[in-house]
């Protein structure tokens, strides 16, 4: 009893604290790019959309009209999911194996950070989660007997998965499998209830079917063939790294554990067959996901797909604790809290522009949270210079939404962009009628984020936008994080321009490197350009303030890779200057570049780091 007693404090005391952090962060943390569509899509009420089911844009609106219209709104009902989900496993841990064990299944399901962090980002992996943990449940009791109590819970959670996300098919699918594999499961399938519970879970999916068959089937497309090479990949190892990593090594131990004491034959009496079902559900869905990894999309994040199987091995994980060594029990509590540390402090660092920075030129600098206030700002007050009747365009998708979300304007138009097609919201966009199809005839002030597409893409997509509206006009730059995030801001006239392509300046310093230690003077070498146009001048900038003004137009001929670049000054366009660095403090410091377009344009490139060393 004490035991339980100490298991249940711990958990409140737990759910307190980490429900608090998460409502913290989450009213901080800007929206990302996601987020904010899913918020778009929540603007323009419908049954389905290109790329998801309608719960999770219901949600966001749902949010947003109880508390208004805020970051903390839009995820606020994702949030009250998230804080469910604890004291769901802890009620099934406690139903099938005693509350000492169940309210430490919930402890560890507030610890292990795939499962601490969901509700901090209004995404369908949360009302799915929570769908999936009502179908657990739900098939646990019906083992046992079927009533139509359990009957409604399972439609309940069927419903519910299937207006969350395509990926709810394999939920069901690995539920089949496991209830096939137990006897008490085929008894349980001939049951009338149990199909009239299925029957719910599969009209839920007709407005999905609908959408699908009324828009040439763009989402199933693009979520099973689009998206996936459907090639065998090497990169599917990673799963072996990165998810031990994600749910901390030694609870991906237990979990495992769990799996494999579940699945072996047990004597009459010996263990209840809730646990077998757990086991077989969270083995059949982990091994199905590793499996698949090797063959599908692995360039957007897809590290949380095995999390439903994990709830199903969190609830039988603390009988694998007990049995071990009290030094290695507590370990593994431990390294759950360093976890859940790491998880909710990436969370807090992208929510701190003082630490963001930090990660600035990291491939963990989390891009998609940054600069989109620095952004609307800018936008609101170049609007304040431009005609009344002036529109927004945006280059993708991302920057429509969030600029739509921080403008309360959910009909900002887009170019054509191949992320729009990427992540599955071309065929959305243009059924809004938001795509843009040419000149207007008012005023427009284009927005582009350079980040959005890798550097030695980037020119082509410029001379697209030239294809689109025409020569470019000197931008306002927006500089984030040391110009880690950037955009360009254009004002354009009604209709479109007409003569050879201007596009932003490109550039790229070859020395130093990066992250250089140098003492002394160093050189500063590489080539800047800007097609229809050319430079008239680099100035090399330290810390922000000028250095120096290079010497440009020095032969460095870059068009053997630049095949389409237009800049007349061609080969000319290499740059050079000598620093002295004997005034600058030992440590850190930043190098950047300013480029003076012969049209006027000023344009301050991304900086890169170099250290000073101590003298």
């Amino acid at each position: 009893m004490q035991a339980g007693q100490r298991a249940r404090t711990a958990f409140l005391v737990l759910w307190t604290v980490v429900t608090a952090l998460k409502v913290a962060v989450a009213a901080r943390l800007p929206l990302f790019v996601d987020e904010a569509f899913y918020w778009q899509e929540g603007q323009h009420l419908a049954a389905a959309y290109s790329d998801l089911p309608g719960l999770t844009a219901w949600m966001t609106r749902l949010g947003v009209e109880l508390v208004g219209h805020h970051a903390l709104g839009v995820r606020l009902p994702f949030l009250v999911m998230g804080a469910a989900l604890p004291w769901m496993i802890s009620r099934i841990s406690s139903h099938w194996f005693g509350s000492r064990f169940g309210w430490q299944a919930g402890s560890l399901t507030l610890l292990m950070p795939l499962s601490a962090t969901l509700g901090i980002l209004a995404v369908p992996d949360v009302p799915m989660a929570f769908a999936a943990v009502l179908c657990l449940d739900a098939g646990a009791r019906l083992l046992r007997g079927v009533d139509a109590g359990s009957a409604l819970k399972l439609a309940i959670g069927l419903l519910l998965g299937a207006l969350s996300h395509y990926r709810f098919i394999g939920v069901i699918g690995v539920g089949f499998i496991a209830l096939l594999l137990l006897p008490d499961g085929r008894r349980m399938l001939r049951d009338a209830r149990v199909w009239m519970a299925l029957t719910v879970g599969i009209v839920a999916w007709l407005p999905l079917l609908a959408w699908n068959l009324d828009n040439q089937d763009a989402g199933l497309k693009f979520q099973l063939v689009e998206r996936h090479p459907w090639e065998f990949q090497y990169s599917g190892l990673w799963f072996l790294v990165i998810q031990p990593l994600l749910v901390t090594p030694l609870l991906c131990l237990a979990m495992w554990q769990a799996g494999a004491a579940g699945i072996r034959p047990l004597s009459a009496g010996q263990r209840r067959v809730q646990w077998r079902y757990f086991a077989l559900v969270g083995a059949v869905s982990t091994l199905s996901v590793f499996l698949l990894g090797f063959f599908t999309d692995v360039e957007r994040i897809s590290f949380h797909w095995p999390l439903p199987g994990y709830f199903a091995l969190l609830a039988a994980a603390p009988l694998i604790f007990i049995r071990w060594p009290r030094f290695w029990r507590r370990l593994a509590w431990g390294m759950a809290l360093a976890g859940l540390a790491c998880a909710f402090g990436y969370y807090l660092m992208a929510a701190s522009p003082a630490l963001r920075e930090s990660l600035a030129g990291n491939k963990y600098y989390p891009r998609n949270f940054v600069g989109w206030q620095p952004l609307a700002d800018a936008v609101r007050e170049e609007l304040a210079d431009m005609p009344a009747d002036t529109r927004v365009l945006a280059g993708s998708f991302k920057v429509g939404a969030e600029l739509g979300f921080l403008r309360d304007d959910a009909a900002i138009r887009v170019l054509p962009h191949p992320l729009n097609d990427k992540h599955g919201r071309t065929a959305q966009l243009a059924l809004w009628r938001l795509v843009h199809e040419g000149p207007g005839d008012v005023p427009q002030l284009l927005v582009l984020a350079p980040g959005d597409q890798r550097y030695r893409d980037l020119l082509q997509r410029y001379h697209q936008v030239c294809g689109l509206v025409g020569p470019l006009p000197p931008p306002r730059v927006v500089s984030i994080d040391r110009g880690h995030q950037r955009f360009l801001l254009f004002r354009l006239p009604p209709g479109k321009r007409r003569g050879a392509c201007v596009t932003p300046a490109m550039a790229w310093v070859n020395t130093p490197l990066p992250d250089a230690v140098v003492d002394g003077a160093v050189e500063v070498q590489g080539w800047a350009f800007k097609d229809g146009v050319g430079l008239a001048s680099v100035e090399v900038l330290v810390d922000g303030q000028v250095a120096a003004v290079a010497d440009y137009g020095s032969t460095y001929d870059v068009t053997a890779f630049w095949k389409i670049s237009t800049d007349p000054h061609h080969p000319r366009v290499g740059f050079a200057t000598r620093l002295r660095t004997t005034d600058l403090a030992p440590g850190r410091h930043w190098l950047g570049l300013r480029l003076h377009g012969e049209d006027g344009s000023v344009e301050e490139w991304r900086e890169q780091p170099f250290m000073v060393a101590p003298r």
